[in-house]
């Protein structure tokens, strides 16, 4: 028997594997030790994230003077953490809910370590408003539940609530996609583990998975009922935060562009730190087989098209303030490009707009090394894209009496390394204990773009169909 490949159709899972060995590769890096490798990466962002923790611990203790806010800027690196953070946690739900509905098979490959990617990144954003309520332990305060305050209740109109419910519901129905996702998985682990306690543990969170008809129905059905219900939230989610600024009357923040422009920038942003980590995973892991040039290449693509749409952003945002002829809004813009942080805003343009058109270039998509860096820069500027956004528009105001310049402080630099020593503390530690690519969906699609039989009889059956 002989696996004949289509010449318009290439495999989406290199190296004509079969079912076994699918199972295999991808177990196989769970049930071993960690590497030497492992340890350092795991201590390297534990680390960090102690430093981090300790800075927050100083924070609480001592107050948010700790940072370098004043009455001018009161909005800075927390905000700008916040907003950086969701807009990552938005490619996982994307790839697997959005491209799950429009049959993109591609996904399968990446769609799991981009749903935790989306869990670990919401749980970093949510920190930052808690640490800067003011009082972090009252946050329950914002639950809508029977209490014994009388007519004490949060500001329905305050962003923060907004922020809050937006979170809490997007977290809620990443994590129960992605459980959902794991149970084919979890059972396989079950059924490869001896008896003892891991296996007794798979054997818990799989819920009695086995493998039936009538499993595997009830299991695709729920799956597509969520996904329907996850695909509104990759654009709810971030225009609820865009608001935060949009509902304010500062120049720069009151327009119209914000929630597709945020939206955009999520999804931007989210693939080039999924585009990181899978590069990262396929070369540590050794799944090169399972992640290939295909899948960097079709990400590729899509970054070059989010480029696109952000780039028209920056120029509409200039182009708008100069149309209203509102010279507070014109002001601001050119502060952007020519005032005291136009450093930054020219990192961000570099990083968001020149850099990834680099990437039209077959040559530089098939690099894995060059797709690599230009993910690099776009998660830089797009850092810096919100940190401009917030930062030029509480520095120079209406009023040039009350103009305040704002430079963080070591605690809040040390807060913003500590949130990416928790992002991938986390991240390690899911590739450590469950699969990072989804075994059952990449079962699904091993027979695309091939066939398997005598040559002769495939190329008859193409002759007739």
């Amino acid at each position: 028997m002989a696996v004949i490949h289509s010449a318009l159709r290439q495999p989406l899972i290199e190296g004509d594997k079969t079912i076994s060995q699918v199972t295999e590769d991808i177990c196989r890096p769970v049930g071993r030790k960690p590497s030497a490798l492992w340890w350092s990466a795991f201590l390297a962002a534990a680390t960090v994230f102690a430093i981090g923790a300790t800075a927050v611990a100083y924070e609480i203790s001592t107050g948010i003077g700790t940072w370098g806010l004043n009455r001018t800027v009161g909005w800075a690196f927390d905000i700008t953490n916040f907003v950086f953070w969701i807009g990552i946690g938005h490619a996982g739900t994307l790839i697997s809910a959005i491209l799950f509905l429009l049959r993109q098979r591609w996904r399968t490959s990446v769609n799991r370590s981009a749903e935790a990617m989306t869990l670990f990144a919401v749980t970093c954003a949510g920190l930052f408003p808690v640490i800067h309520m003011g009082r972090p332990w009252l946050p329950h305060w914002m639950l809508p539940y029977p209490n014994t305050r009388g007519s004490l209740w949060v500001n329905f109109r305050s962003p923060l609530v907004w922020d809050f419910f937006a979170i809490s519901t997007y977290f809620t129905i990443s994590l129960t996609f992605w459980y959902v996702g794991l149970l084919p998985d979890l059972a396989s682990f079950r059924d490869r583990c001896l008896p003892g306690f891991r296996r007794a543990l798979y054997g818990f969170f799989s819920l009695g998975w086995d493998g039936s008809y009538r499993t595997w129905q009830r299991y695709e059905t729920v799956y597509m009922l969520l996904a329907g219900l996850a695909t509104p939230l990759v654009v709810s989610v971030h225009t609820i935060v865009s608001w935060d600024f949009a509902t304010s009357v500062i120049p720069g923040w009151h327009t119209t562009i914000f929630p597709p422009y945020f939206v955009v920038g999520a999804i931007f942003s989210g693939f080039a730190m999924v585009l990181t980590l899978m590069i990262i995973v396929r070369k540590v892991m050794g799944l090169e087989k399972y992640i290939t040039h295909r899948h960097i290449d079709v990400m590729a693509k899509v970054v070059i098209a989010m480029s696109g749409v952000v780039g028209l952003a920056y120029g509409t945002e200039f182009f708008m303030a100069l149309y209203s002829g509102n010279r507070y809004e014109q002001f601001v813009f050119l502060n952007r490009a020519m005032g005291p942080l136009a450093w930054g805003y020219w990192i961000m343009v570099s990083c968001n707009v020149v850099i990834p058109q680099l990437l039209w270039l077959k040559k530089v998509r098939g690099n894995v090394v060059a797709v690599f860096a230009v993910s690099l820069f776009i998660n830089l500027g797009m850092w810096f894209e919100r940190f401009i956004i917030i930062v030029t528009s509480l520095e120079r105001d209406y009023l040039p009496s009350s103009w305040a310049s704002y430079a963080p402080t070591r605690i809040e630099v040390a807060t913003l390394a500590g949130s990416f020593g928790l992002f991938f503390t986390c991240f390690l530690l899911f590739a450590r204990f469950l699969p990072v690519i989804a075994v059952a969906e990449v079962k699904g699609v091993l027979s695309y773009g091939r066939h398997t039989g005598s040559a002769d009889a495939v190329v008859a059956s193409a002759a007739r169909g």
